[in-house]
């Protein structure tokens, strides 16, 4: 049986960058205005960010206390510092550098601010991406990102609340006006309350073009009521395009994060795979993989899997469809999906059998290898992702099991699935910096076949298999 992958466990996180944040969290017209300094744009801008970059990284350095140090090399993943409460918070220098790319593209276009809203952190990357603290469970949060002030927040509170935090405020970094409603998606007559509370700051500030940030996500009540309220007042463009572009570029720091996501879930498979036995249930497997997962800074995710016995798929199945008890001679598909600490996301997947796998299994599973390692020989920066996908799906119908109907190979980060994808509809091209997830299968009534790890994109081509995890079917 494989040994858990070594050193994850003792990767210790840095002590927080110790920054000021009025004079690092804020734009540009914010900082002047609290320190009497002229806003900076263009070259001053990027010194700033350069300098807080640099100081982050050299923060980082500093060793943590011995207690934090012993707990880590027992594999619980520690925050930043022993009073705060976050679990991974990104450096202030990141979230800078982020800004400052975006209110370049804003400059360049025009636009006054940008309007998003996400009520999850599965599939609800933006307001993550903008203010490092998720949306969660159904609820919504909407961000006015401003070009020249500090973003507005309209989240789940009281009624009437808001709180000026002038940009200052250690968790809600970046963040001018929180203003709180208690609005649910599941009761109807609340579902304009955050549009209200939008509309009247979008108004009050008099813009004459903004833009929505994947206005598909948004409900329709809110995006309706934005459209509605400043028609013939401001225009209202769709930057969902080039933000994504900008997003689906990993910094180095982000790339550190992806790195660690793939070690945490090699560590959460070999721990699974050495507790695995039969008479236990699908879900107590999938449970299993996101106990060892969140014990390993795990902050969200989906586990999919399912037995079945050989000559039967076992294909992804969801909580719901998990209640088959495992018998001696079973094999299992299983999905690790989890973001892991500071939220971004990867992915591994392998099959598991209790016991001689058949031949149709190990067949199966080195033609969705073949395939996994055909994909990345024709992913290369510049190259587009449709002609990547039409290689695939030759590759595929030559051996008799047809063109990929859904999708598989997309990129990731604070989205499980994040553009671009690896598909005949994509229009973005492939670029270094992207993280990729490259996860082909095939089914047929009695196999699921399926591989699935991630890859960071080099100047030249992938770089090597995040995913340490030998690429088998594991014979337990």
């Amino acid at each position: 049986m494989e040994q858990p992958v070594a050193g994850f466990a003792a990767m210790a996180h840095a002590a927080e960058p110790k920054v000021n944040y009025a004079k690092n969290s804020m734009p540009a017209a914010t900082l002047a205005r609290h320190t009497g300094r002229a806003a900076l744009s263009g070259a001053g801008l990027s010194r700033i960010v350069r300098v807080t970059a640099e100081k982050a990284s050299a923060d980082a350095k500093e060793i943590p206390n011995k207690k934090a140090a012993g707990r880590e090399r027992k594999g619980y993943a520690q925050g930043p510092a022993m009073n705060d409460r976050r679990l991974n918070p990104i450096s202030d220098a990141e979230l800078n550098r982020r800004w400052a790319a975006i209110r370049a593209g804003m400059k360049d276009r025009g636009l006054d601010a940008l309007v998003m809203q996400n009520n999850n952190d599965w599939l609800g990357g933006y307001v993550k991406w903008f203010t490092d603290y998720p949306a969660y469970n159904g609820y919504p949060r909407t961000v006015i990102f401003h070009a020249d002030d500090a973003m507005t927040v309209v989240d789940m509170g009281p009624t009437g609340s808001r709180r000026n935090l002038d940009g200052q405020h250690k968790i809600q970094r970046g963040v001018g006006d929180l203003i709180g409603t208690p609005a649910f998606t599941s009761i109807a007559y609340t579902d304009g309350y955050q549009g209200e509370l939008a509309l009247s700051e979008l108004k009050r500030r008099g813009y004459k073009r903004i833009g929505l940030l994947g206005a598909g996500t948004m409900p329709y009540r809110f995006v309706t009521q934005i459209e509605a309220g400043l028609a013939g007042k401001t225009q209202i463009d769709d930057a969902t395009e080039w933000v994504d572009a900008i997003k689906a570029i990993k910094s180095d720091e982000e790339m550190a994060l992806v790195r660690r996501c793939a070690e945490m879930q090699d560590e959460i498979f070999a721990r699974v795979s050495s507790k695995i036995k039969p008479g236990m249930r699908d879900n107590d497997i999938t449970a299993l993989a996101q106990y060892e997962g969140r014990l390993l800074g795990s902050e969200q995710g989906l586990f999919l899997g399912s037995s079945a016995p050989l000559g039967e798929a076992s294909n992804f199945v969801d909580r719901y469809m998990q209640g088959r008890t495992l018998q001696e001679g079973d094999h299992f598909s299983l999905l690790i999906e989890n973001a892991g600490p500071g939220g971004m996301y990867t992915e591994i997947a392998r099959t598991m059998v209790l016991g001689k796998a058949s031949n149709e299994v190990i067949d199966g599973f080195e033609t969705v290898k073949e395939a996994q390692t055909y994909t990345l020989s024709k992913m290369k920066p510049g190259v587009p992702c449709r002609d990547v996908a039409a290689a695939h799906d030759e590759f595929m119908i030559t051996r008799g099991y047809g063109a990929e109907k859904r999708l598989y190979a997309h990129g990731q980060g604070y989205d499980l699935v994040e553009r671009p994808l690896i598909r005949a509809d994509e229009t973005m091209s492939i670029e270094a910096g992207m993280n990729f997830a490259v996860h082909p299968g095939f089914e047929t009534p009695s196999l699921f076949a399926v591989i699935c790890d991630n890859y960071l994109m080099g100047k030249d081509g992938p770089d090597e298999c995040l995913h340490k995890t030998p690429k088998k079917v594991f014979e337990l």
